[in-house]
């Protein structure tokens, strides 16, 4: 067992943080170019298609990643991710019709599967558990930060380069993380070895039923991503801010602080008072983006949203170990992050179906998303009850 005042700030923990944000920024900076060059070879109508492709695999890769997290280890789980980032980065210039680039972003989706289920897992195991919310919010800064840069880089290189230049900076930094991970120690005391029987996955391989109250306000919560990483740059355009990323960097680094605070608030208060704030100021923000009509109140949109989500995500991680069984945090995380990649691939195809390069269409989406995410607020205020989650 571990101590209750272990420090969390040890060399590897460092290292999953440098590793996870070089991840992030791998494939994030990829985000606000694509719908442009994908509109650029004649498939402006498969938009939706973009994000909810990456997820749909992302999704379906997670009970495998689960289980061989809980078997093989933390750290080759990781790998794997990383790995597929690095190979997709050169393949993108390679496979240049529409159906190739739809078979690639559904190949890329197996990145995001993989790594942040091992990881999530790794950081359980480094730190202590009273701690579990602050270190969260620590590793959510590092991934939230390659976030906010990688758009923003993405778009320069772009502006002044080629997009094929950005596709072979996604696969160097994929490359860094990798590198990384050979550093760090594996965290899984009974590990087996890969053996292929391990890919059978059984029914009680998929879900773990304990943390289906945090799977559920991730789903509702994550719907409003799914659509942001769709239109945000067409919105972003239209309301005349020139760097498309630029969005993706205000609301980043406006949830770095709070994700440190939050997290340490959701360890001394509960996860729950912080979620029901968290989901209330989503809420809102997602209504700013709507009635954005400035490149200014679009951007102040973005600063609230920032830190909605910034105090959302470190403690729906935290509140979902809570619930585990530590013998199966893999599929713990395994399972949020199924209803996370659901609730992004929703919003994509939501925005996709809404919106066909009609800019008048863009927020009626965002006020969509702003009854799903009531929905969520509801959920935690009036169904879900303690009691039952602890007997699931």
């Amino acid at each position: 067992m571990q101590k209750s005042d272990q420090s969390i700030y040890t060399l590897q923990f460092g290292l999953v943080c440098l590793s996870s944000f070089l991840f992030s920024a791998s494939f994030n900076m990829l985000i606000p170019e694509l719908p442009a060059y994908l509109s650029a070879m004649g498939g402006a109508s498969y938009k939706g298609l973009i994000v909810a492709l990456f997820t749909l695999t992302a999704g379906i890769s997670r009970p495998f990643s689960g289980k061989l997290t809980d078997t093989i280890g933390r750290v080759p789980i990781m790998a794997v991710g990383s790995i597929v980032c690095f190979v997709c980065g050169f393949l993108y210039p390679v496979l240049t019709t529409v159906a190739g680039f739809l078979f690639l972003r559904l190949i890329h989706g197996f990145s995001t599967g993989f790594k942040p289920t091992a990881t999530a897992a790794y950081v359980a195991d480094l730190v202590p558990e009273n701690r579990w919310g602050e270190a969260m919010g620590i590793h959510g800064i590092c991934f939230s930060t390659g976030m906010a840069i990688g758009p923003a880089i993405g778009s320069t290189i772009t502006d002044h380069f080629s997009i094929n230049v950005l596709f072979y900076c996604s696969s160097i930094f994929a490359l860094s993380s990798i590198v990384i991970l050979g550093n760090m120690k594996e965290t899984l005391k009974e590990k087996k070895p890969f053996s292929f029987s391990l890919l059978k996955i059984k029914r009680q391989d998929i879900i773990e039923w304990r943390v289906i109250p945090a799977a559920i306000i991730t789903l509702l919560s994550y719907v409003s991503y799914g659509v942001i990483l769709t239109v945000v740059g067409d919105w972003s355009k239209y309301l005349g801010t020139s760097n498309k990323g630029l969005f993706f960097m205000v609301f980043t680094l406006s949830s770095l602080l709070i994700r440190f605070i939050a997290g340490k608030a959701s360890d001394k208060h509960g996860r729950v008072l912080i979620l029901k704030i968290s989901l209330a100021l989503l809420a809102v923000s997602l209504l700013c983006t709507g009635f954005a009509n400035s490149s200014f109140t679009l951007m102040a949109a973005s600063a609230l949203y920032g830190v909605a989500t910034g105090m959302l995500s470190p403690t729906v991680n935290a509140w979902t170990i809570d619930l585990s069984d530590p013998k199966h945090r893999g599929k713990a995380m395994a399972t949020m992050y199924i209803a996370l990649e659901v609730g992004i691939g929703l919003g994509a195809l939501l925005a996709g179906w809404l919106f066909i390069d009609n800019i008048k269409t863009i927020p009626h989406t965002f006020f969509i998303c702003t009854g799903i995410t009531i929905a969520a607020l509801v959920y935690l205020q009036f169904v879900w009850k303690p009691k039952l989650a602890a007997t699931v």
